[in-house]
């Protein structure tokens, strides 16, 4: 039997892409990004924008992008009651990978959709 060519993964590539993923990754991360990239920057608009989310887990994910330097919040100084965060600009580049995320999902549930349907297709009814 032909062994097929085997590729080695780099080590240094495998740890970027945990790293990516720890830093996006989790249920809330990913909406919240999108919510400010389509201009939501205070804390009740991100809050409105993404269905389901509580106050105690936008806030812990604002805090851990802010730590990993994907938002800034930003505290008016003559009104503090007033926040803003915006991305910084090692994150603005995320943007687009984002829309191609929602574009590929959008793709990837259809397929799923049509190969269900085809397949309840071929299902013999007894």
């Amino acid at each position: 039997m032909a062994e097929s060519a085997k590729t080695k993964i780099d080590k240094d590539d495998v740890q970027a892409l945990q790293d990516t993923i720890y830093v996006i990754g989790g249920k809330w991360k990913l909406p919240i990004i999108y919510s400010i990239c389509c201009g939501n920057k205070r804390f009740t608009d991100i809050e409105r924008s993404i269905p389901g989310i509580t106050t105690r887990m936008l806030s812990r994910n604002l805090k851990e992008l802010e730590d990993n330097m994907l938002i800034t919040r930003k505290v008016d100084p003559d009104f503090t009651t007033i926040i803003e965060y915006e991305f910084t600009e090692h994150a603005k580049a995320y943007g687009n990978l984002i829309f191609q995320m929602i574009d590929w999902g959008k793709q990837h549930k259809q397929l799923i959709i049509k190969e269900n349907r085809v397949k309840k297709q071929k299902t013999p009814i007894f």
